[in-house]
């Protein structure tokens, strides 16, 4: 089809037949004799050429007759106007064709009407020699279009390849399918062909005598990769590489388009990936370019992310956090997220810039809402603790990261930094009303209060079921991060409680026994603190259970709560009150904070399996409360101490608190017990103004006063028995096209859910992704923005492959199996073998 036939019959004919009425503006006089072709005895043509006025009284007659004989007579009126369209109100006023606009069509309508967009419309397969040609001639005619391209159309190709555009063809020879690459080893005729036609698309020529794919494919990757970094890169290519062939610049937008295909596509991704990182190696790009420090913002090469990342890494360290979002933004949707090491970093740097925005933002806001105790406890309970949050997740990210010196090391210190300030200064507050107050609050929940007002109420009746969590270290933002989490199963409600000090675990779970509120003292004996109820000692867990055995009898059951998640056996009936002990967010942070900080999801995820499990056996309530919270101290330096106040304290309670007797100093708050609503035989209890503890190089601690270590939670959750059928799910993973070995610690895998369901089509399923050596012990964990921080959740998109990084054990070497697991029961969608085939 030549151009004039296409403008005719793609643009202005339907445009006549929509309304029937159409405007022609055309100050070139280029489609006049089109408008002429469109006349017929049903259909006017109004030239204004000539004279206006005729013109004008035509086209007010035709409109005339178009609206009385309906079509009977006159089915159509085209106005030709050789002048150019008026743009502005004023100008349509002064435009006495302007009513037959507003009655019909126009043309050129927009930017895809200008004569160039058109001939690259009427001949995509040539859109270079199209743009060649308008370089050469900015109005070139007719017949000049037309013969771009000759005949050439490219035959046996579209056979061979089963495909019709030029696109699809240069596509197709770039990442052949079996059949395709089958079908073309079975003759080289196509050879010549392939290459008039690469020298049409991207106005060069390849070099290569061969006639087989593979030199040919060779050459077609290096000269479309090179020439998109080329385009992108904002300054003069390296004397090195000033020579290296790429293709002419009307090509442009055929190799952004091939690129981002490649990329984007799932049968071309991984291609795209080997072919990149050859001709990078190759052509030595990252040592010819070690002197440009601004690539552009195209990520054709890996060596360019680095660049990316550096700068990106020098925006944050001078706040300028806008310059931060955009190559966080691009960098998700890259290619080269799951190669290398990379992936980890810009996790890191994506967590440190949501930390530093939200230490700014409360910065601002924290000398209005902090000018009482109340204010300030209900600016953290309300919002101040995504702060906390906002730092956990970030120390999750760079859990595991071996931060050498330079940019990371920086970005993570910068961040740190930033949480520390804000952190002493949320501290110097709380510390000053805390001197002028007391503890807990006045009018808000104990935590020594919530059996008797969560608990008790409901074994008043019989046959009612509740389950009673006791969550050791569980602080109030990870029950905002659980509360989420639970939500997605049952009503559930949070409310903040106010821990027993010093807050520590033997006086934490001691609090959370029935009549902890009346009955709970604490006493120095044997160089300990030892806690009591009434008479009784329950400093140990066989003591605090045995509490609630005498005052429960049968009706009373407890286990550890990763027990009662793998067990098969079921709670007996008779069981009205069972008590989950979990231990493992404190041991865990205890032993190695850096580390073990990134389980926290783990431990989120088991409690809502949990959860779900009591619901199966018939539990009615929930009850889940934690003994104390914690701070994490990650930016703790060599002098990060507080000096300890004079007087005779005898007990340090874990470096935050000391009981005993003394005065308050430059360094330390020491206050009567009773303020603090310690019962016993103590007389004072000192803590350190800020948030350094007693000793040096704590990383994580708890047993002091701070809204982080002394706000816990308390989440209740009523239970409906009856749960509907699990959802039969098709979900899959593949590696690397059916790869059996992993060679990188950062593997990164193929999630797809597939589903035909228009009903799951708006909807997303959530997943735990997890490796698991032979004694079912996990060893790889999903890393990467995909994946939810606090719980460790997965989202797909039905019918949207995801890729998930894996981070490996650095210790663990062997057979894996890759699960997807139902987060509420962990029952495996889809299991994936696996080998560990690491190079050293």
């Amino acid at each position: 089809m030549g151009i004039t036939e296409f403008i005719e019959h793609t643009v202005l004919r339907p445009r006549l037949r929509q309304r029937g009425c159409l405007v022609v503006y055309d100050p070139e006089r280029r489609y006049k004799e089109l408008c002429v072709q469109l006349m017929n005895e049903k259909v006017q043509l109004i030239d204004a050429s000539n004279s206006s006025l005729e013109s004008r009284s035509g086209a007010l007659m035709a409109l005339r007759a178009l609206g009385a004989n309906h079509g009977k007579d006159l089915d159509g009126m085209v106005v030709y106007v050789p002048s150019a369209k008026p743009m502005t109100p004023e100008a349509m006023q002064r435009d006495p064709f302007a009513l037959y606009v507003a009655c019909g069509e126009v043309f050129p309508e927009d930017d895809a009407d200008e004569y160039l967009n058109l001939c690259l419309r009427a001949k995509p397969d040539h859109a270079t020699a199209i743009r060649q040609l308008f370089h050469a001639n900015p109005s070139p005619t007719f017949a000049m279009v037309d013969s771009v391209g000759g005949g050439i159309s490219w035959p046996q190709l579209k056979v061979l390849l089963g495909t019709d555009s030029a696109r699809d063809i240069l596509f197709s020879l770039l990442v052949p399918t079996k059949l395709q690459l089958d079908a073309l080893k079975s003759s080289d005729a196509w050879a010549q062909e392939a290459k008039d036609l690469f020298a049409a698309s991207f106005g060069c020529t390849l070099r290569t005598k061969g006639k087989t794919h593979s030199p040919i494919c060779d050459e077609m990757w290096q000269t479309l990769l090179f020439s998109e970094f080329a385009f992108d890169l904002p300054a003069e290519l390296p004397a090195k590489l000033s020579d290296v062939m790429r293709s002419a610049s009307e090509a442009r937008p055929l190799v952004d388009d091939l690129c981002d295909r490649l990329r984007n596509d799932n049968r071309s991704r991984a291609i795209y990936v080997e072919r990149a990182m050859r001709v990078e190696q190759d052509m030595g790009l990252p040592e010819a370019c070690s002197h440009l420090d601004d690539l552009g913002i195209r990520n054709t090469f890996l060596f360019e992310e680095r660049t990316f990342f550096f700068k990106t890494a020098a925006a944050l360290m001078a706040d300028k956090l806008d310059d931060v979002r955009a190559p966080l933004a691009r960098y998700r949707s890259s290619v080269w997220v799951s190669v290398g090491e990379s992936q980890s970093q810009w996790a890191v740097m994506e967590s440190a810039l949501e930390l530093v925005e939200q230490c700014d933002d409360f910065d601002r806001q924290l000398l209005d809402n902090s000018k009482t105790q109340l204010a300030l406890v209900d600016f953290y309970t309300s919002a101040l603790r995504e702060v906390d949050r906002a730092h956990r997740e970030f120390e999750q990210a760079v859990s595991g990261l071996l931060l050498e010196p330079g940019p990371i090391a920086d970005v993570v210190a910068h961040a740190r930094s930033k949480y520390r300030r804000l952190s002493e200064l949320i501290q110097a507050s709380f510390m000053q009303h805390l001197g002028q107050g007391s503890w807990p609050p006045i009018g808000r929940l104990a935590n020594a209060d919530v059996f008797e007002r969560f608990v008790a109420p409901h074994l008043k009746h019989a046959g009612t079921r509740v389950a009673y969590f006791h969550v050791d270290a569980l602080r109030y933002e990870l029950g905002v991060s659980l509360e989420k989490l639970l939500a997605e199963d049952a009503p559930v409600s949070l409310q903040a409680a106010f821990a027993e000090l010093p807050t520590i675990t033997s006086v934490g779970m001691a609090s959370l026994l029935p009549e902890a509120g009346t009955e709970l003292r604490l006493a120095f004996e044997g160089g300990t603190l030892v806690p009591y109820l009434a008479d009784s000692i329950v400093s140990t867990v066989a003591q605090r259970m045995d509490s609630f055995r005498k005052r429960f009898g049968a009706r009373f059951s407890e286990m550890r709560l990763g027990d009662f998640v793998q067990t098969k056996e079921s709670v007996p009936m008779h069981v009205d009150l069972l008590v989950l002990r979990s231990v493992e967010i404190d041991s865990q942070l205890e032993n190695d904070p850096q580390e073990t900080i990134s389980l926290l999801p783990k431990q989120l995820s088991r409690i809502r399996v949990a959860v779900n499990k009591l619901r199966a056996q018939g539990f009615n309530h929930v009850v889940i409360a934690a003994d104390h919270g914690f701070h994490l101290n990650a930016s703790a330096e060599a002098g990060d101490v507080c000096m300890k106040p004079a007087g005779q304290w005898d007990y340090v309670a874990h470096d935050r608190m000391m009981l005993g007797l003394g005065v308050t100093d430059s360094h330390n708050v020491v206050l009567q017990s009773v303020r603090l609503g310690i019962r016993g035989d103590f007389a004072s209890a000192a803590m350190p103004k800020s948030l350094a503890p007693y000793s040096r190089g704590l990383l994580y601690f708890h047993g002091g006063a701070s809204l982080q270590e002394a706000v816990v939670p308390v989440l209740t959750l009523k239970l409906e028995v009856n749960k509907p059928e699990p959802r039969v799910v098709d979900v899959t993973l593949t590696y690397r096209n059916g790869a059996k070995r992993i060679t990188t610690r950062r593997p990164v895998l193929e999630v797809l859910w597939s589903t035909n369901d228009m009903f799951e089509l708006d909807r997303t399923l959530e997943i735990l992704l997890e490796a698991h050596d032979a004694a079912n012990e996990v060893v790889g964990e999903p890393r990467g923005s995909m994946v939810e921080a606090a719980s460790g959740l997965i989202h797909l998109q039905p019918n949207v492959r995801l890729q998930v990084p894996l981070k490996m054990s650095e210790e663990f070497e062997g057979k894996i199996t890759v699960k997807v697991l139902n987060p509420q029961t962990l029952v495996a969608y889809h299991a994936m073998q696996l080998e560990t085939d690491y190079t050293v």
